[in-house]
């Protein structure tokens, strides 16, 4: 498995960042983020600790579908899909369409990296 470098930028950042790489004024460097929250709180709440078990169970269960997930974790499989789908959305997980539609989580990563810079660097400015 792989590492997963996460960082923590607001909107506009974000924005201002991917718009100088779009018009050629900046290289993403091989060792950047490749993930952005836009907030301490908002990676928090993505990487609970319940969340967290949930990533482990599918990484030591390997479930084929979201109702085999939900029978282990006793979990709805509404409230599964609406959270794996957030994962999803930060690249923590990838959910795979099987035969009868079904959904099956895979595990991108075993870890993950938060890069948090607390002042601004001089590159930066």
């Amino acid at each position: 498995m792989t590492t997963l470098k996460v960082g923590i930028a607001s909107y506009t950042e974000m924005k201002a960042r991917t718009m100088a790489v779009a018009r050629g004024e900046r290289r993403v460097a091989a060792d950047e983020p490749k993930v952005w929250f836009t907030s301490t709180e908002s990676f928090a709440k993505v990487l609970s600790a319940g969340n967290r078990e949930l990533l482990r169970v599918i990484a030591e269960k390997a479930p084929g579908s979201l109702d085999e997930l939900a029978r282990i974790t006793g979990k709805a499989k509404s409230n599964l899909s609406r959270t794996l789908r957030t994962m999803e959305g930060y690249g923590l997980v990838r959910l795979e369409r099987g035969e009868r539609g079904r959904i099956t989580p895979k595990i991108m990563h075993d870890r993950v990296e938060l890069e948090l810079p607390l002042t601004l660097s001089r590159k930066a400015s």
